[in-house]
């Protein structure tokens, strides 16, 4: 299985191709993640691994669009993110995006109602919310994993109370 770690940083997912800009890196290939075409051919991965940088970068758009062209049709995509209501989403100051669990919709099926954003698809595998952890110990970030319509109304009404931590995605590309 080919592996795609994205910004990598210096723990570089086992077995992994590693991209990431800085030379001090465990990565494999130094190059600037905001430009693109990045330096590999359609299709060539298997799987990919954006750990804490979709946030990062300076248009997410283009680069989940980049992410697509990289991964064959039926491979997945792993992002992680800070959710928006966390500390770290806005205390550190590289981070461009703060984002939530239908953040990437806009990628799927019914394309979140705005299918004219971009024409690449992916299938939503999964959308994991970590809570901090008294919420977890409490029980309620089960349920909000659990039903979908309970993240929606924790997003809409109850996040800044009872907030987010990280959100791991897990989606296939769809060619």
């Amino acid at each position: 299985m080919r592996i795609l770690d994205v910004g990598c940083g210096i723990n570089k997912a086992p077995g992994a191709i590693g991209i990431d800009r800085n030379p001090a890196s465990a990565a494999d290939v130094l190059c600037d993640l905001d430009h693109f075409p990045y330096p590999f051919r359609d299709n060539s991965f298997d799987r990919l691994e954006a750990v804490h940088v979709i946030e990062h970068v300076s248009d997410v758009i283009r680069t989940m669009e980049e992410f697509h062209r990289l991964v064959r049709p039926g491979g997945r995509i792993r992002v992680v993110t800070p959710h928006y209501t966390d500390f770290s989403s806005y205390c550190d100051p590289t981070h461009r995006w703060h984002l939530n669990s239908f953040s990437f919709r806009y990628f799927g099926e019914n394309h979140g109602g705005f299918g004219y954003y971009s024409p690449v698809r992916f299938r939503e595998l999964s959308v994991r919310v970590k809570l901090l952890a008294l919420w977890r110990m409490l029980g309620f970030e089960y349920l909000v994993n659990r039903f979908r319509r309970v993240r929606l109304f924790w997003e809409h009404y109850a996040c800044y109370v009872i907030r987010g931590k990280v959100i791991v995605f897990e989606i296939e590309v769809v060619k």
